[in-house]
């Protein structure tokens, strides 16, 4: 017997859909952070290794010839990066660089081929690479020592690869720890009132004030393992280490690499020489594997501890939730839908609460069109980010396969278009929206146009300063043709059936008169419900959140995607819970204009994450110059746009579910 429409049916809490979405969504995320951080060496499936072996015994199977690559330089004092040619170091013109995707491209990595080449297992020492000479009466030459000046002064780094691995270096810090990190300083500068920077401190021989130390020679360390399975001469590459050192060298034809630090004086106004010179040796290791090789960078980076603590933290804001959402729906709205669908005749008992505005609760927004928009375009990112994320954490986009992880987040968003067009549609036509056209037009061109104007203002700033981030007019026009070419057509297509869909179906009839709304006290307005309802999935996200700023901005590798995955599950069900429950307080006072509201609870977690981002400006970097500032929060506000989207479009439909469950369960007149 259907318990809608009888007084003596069985218990309707039992037609109320359990929570074990939530116990499998977090058991899967635990699962994939724990099998992230157990594994952290996943290859994409087609990256193969490089075998090595000495000149003597080179085959087609085997090199004997190891090429150093460059990257980018960058400096967590500017976020401008620049191109390794741009600084006047030893450059290699003939040899090819390898080719870019997509993600490098937009996230500006420029890696070309170098004069440094080592001969497999060859230990060399203190060899020449080339020569630079700076006379201070010529401009040209003037201008270029300059340069490399400002990036010893605004400690620029190198970033180095061999074997498709970057080179790291190793460094003691307080309390004795070594930190490695993936970069290395040209040279480093003391002020003329005695500051210098890291990389000075650590070498005591740097003291003369008003003075630039570059750092001119390095010692290579290769490590290789020897176990091949097909070859048992071959070798394969495992670790790469390197020390920055600097040498003075005063004779070209007998360098020793040893003696007197390369200083050039602030004020220098003379002729200067400067040479280049490396040394390398090779060190077997059996015990590490080359499937395992990037577990020594993942290792000298991770924060594993730290990364337990955001997960406890954002996992105890779950269950406060949840007990909060879990009393509601057991205690509360459990005896209020008894209470009503107990009584044969409606009339016979006084509607109250919730079910007073059963009338109202799914009256059409103002704005419709705009939130469906936003409603469109919030679920096209989130999907995007959930597939990114979850392909990542599987090891799909490994940090072998550079720029895949950019590539897959692009093309994920052009194909997600069709479900943009198909949930703005529908949703504006649940709001009996009659111009879908103007609608699709909107979803399709108007928040992807604000990023595009964001991201080409950004660019003419790049372009300004000679950055290597700056994506070229051809780069530029393929966006575009992506856009406009696959993106427009899918939302097109998605709009499109979407406006002939059925639309969402209302368990209550809405009534021609609106009710009017009692007087609301100040705790249950709108800003401050959205107060409260963003601070909560700000919580579970914001040690996160300092990670992924620290690898944007600081230029760390982020390697975690298992941890990030599980705290974006985390913050899916804390954006559904505390909008859930802040919804219900309002529908209880009698205040039946949730749509918005619903959107903007969880979405207000975007203005934290724009607080934050400033505090992180001021308080962690030491970023300074106009343009690094502007760009800083350029791109900070692409990210918190993107934010703001899929968090709102998780409240809204998370709501709108609740809703629809709780008015479909009870008699209505």
């Amino acid at each position: 017997m259907s318990t809608r429409g009888s007084c003596l049916g069985t218990n309707p809490w039992s037609r109320w859909p359990t929570l074990p979405w939530l116990r499998v969504l977090l058991g899967l995320g635990l699962i994939l952070g724990l099998k992230t951080t157990s594994s952290t060496a996943f290859y994409l499936p087609g990256l193969s290794s490089v075998s090595f072996c000495e000149v003597n015994k080179e085959t087609n199977y085997c090199k004997s010839s190891i090429q150093l690559y460059v990257n980018r330089l960058d400096s967590v004092q500017s976020v401008l990066p620049y191109e390794y040619n741009t600084f006047d170091f030893c450059h290699d013109f003939k040899k090819k660089s390898p080719p870019e995707n997509l993600g490098q491209v937009l996230f500006g990595e420029r890696i070309t081929s170098s004069p440094y080449e080592f001969s497999f297992n060859k230990t060399e020492t203190c060899v020449k690479v080339c020569r630079k000479s700076y006379d201070s009466a010529k401009e040209d030459q003037k201008k270029k020592l300059d340069f490399l000046k400002k990036g010893m002064q605004l400690n620029y780094q190198h970033h180095w690869i061999i074997d498709n691995m970057p080179v790291i270096w190793c460094h003691d810090i307080n309390g004795g720890n070594k930190y490695c990190t993936t970069g290395f300083p040209i040279g480093c500068f003391v002020t003329s009132s005695g500051i210098s920077s890291d990389a000075c401190i650590m070498h005591p021989e740097f003291n003369k004030n008003n003075t630039y130390y570059l750092f001119n020679h390095v010692d290579i360390i290769i490590t290789y393992n020897s176990e091949n399975e097909v070859d048992w001469y071959a070798s394969q590459l495992v670790s790469a280490r390197l020390e920055p050192k600097s040498y003075k060298h005063v004779d070209e034809n007998h360098l020793t690499c040893n003696g007197t630090p390369m200083e050039i004086p602030g004020d220098y106004t003379d002729k200067l020489n400067i040479i280049y010179t490396y040394s390398v040796k090779f060190e077997e290791n059996k015990q590490i594997k080359w499937s395992s090789r990037w577990d020594y960078i993942l290792q000298s980076m991770s924060h594993t501890s730290i990364q337990w603590f955001s997960i406890l933290n954002s996992f105890v804001v779950v269950l406060f939730l949840t007990g909060m959402v879990a009393m509601i729906i057991l205690r509360t709205l459990h005896k209020d839908i008894i209470r009503y669908n107990q009584v044969c005749f409606p009339e016979d008992i006084e509607d109250y609460g919730w079910k007073l505005v059963h009338g109202d609760v799914f009256r059409p927004p103002r704005h419709g069109m705009l939130l469906s928009i936003l409603l469109g375009q919030g679920t096209q990112v989130l999907i995007m980010t959930f597939i990114t994320l979850f392909l990542a954490c599987l090891g799909f986009l490994s940090p072998a396969n550079r720029g895949a992880l950019m590539t897959c987040s692009v093309v994920l968003w052009v194909l997600m278009g069709a479900s943009a067009g198909y949930v703005s549609a529908r949703v504006y036509r649940s709001f009996r929206g009659l111009k879908w056209k103007t609608n699709f037009l909107l979803t399709a061109l108007l928040c992807p146009g604000v990023v595009f104007v964001d991201i080409f203002i950004m660019n003419l700033i790049l372009w300004i300063e000679g950055s290597s981030s700056a994506i070229s007019f051809g780069t530029l026009i393929g966006i575009l043709a992506l856009w406009f070419g696959i993106s427009v057509p899918l939302t097109f297509l998605g709009a499109y059936v979407g406006s002939f869909h059925k639309q969402f179906d209302y368990p209550v009839d809405t009534n021609l008169i609106p009710r009017p709304i009692p007087h609301q006290a100040f705790i249950r307005r709108p800003f401050f419900s959205a107060i409260i309802g963003g601070i909560l999935p700000f919580g579970c996200i914001f040690i996160q959140l300092f990670f992924i700023l620290n690898s944007i901005w600081s230029h760390q590798m982020y390697l975690m995607f298992g941890f990030l995955f599980l705290v974006f599950i985390i913050l899916l069900i804390t954006c559904s819970e505390a909008t859930i429950l802040l919804c219900y307080f309002h529908l209880c006072s009698e205040d039946y204009h949730w749509w918005w509201r619903a959107f903007f609870t969880s979405s207000f977690a975007a203005v934290y994450f724009f607080a934050y981002a400033v505090y992180y400006f001021f308080a962690k970097l030491k970023i300074t110059g106009i343009a690094s500032t502007i760009l800083y929060f350029g791109y900070t506000m692409i990210m918190v746009m993107i934010f703001f989207l899929f968090t709102g479009t998780i409240g809204f439909f998370s709501c709108f579910t609740f809703i629809s469950k709780i008015y479909s369960v009870v008699k209505v007149d």
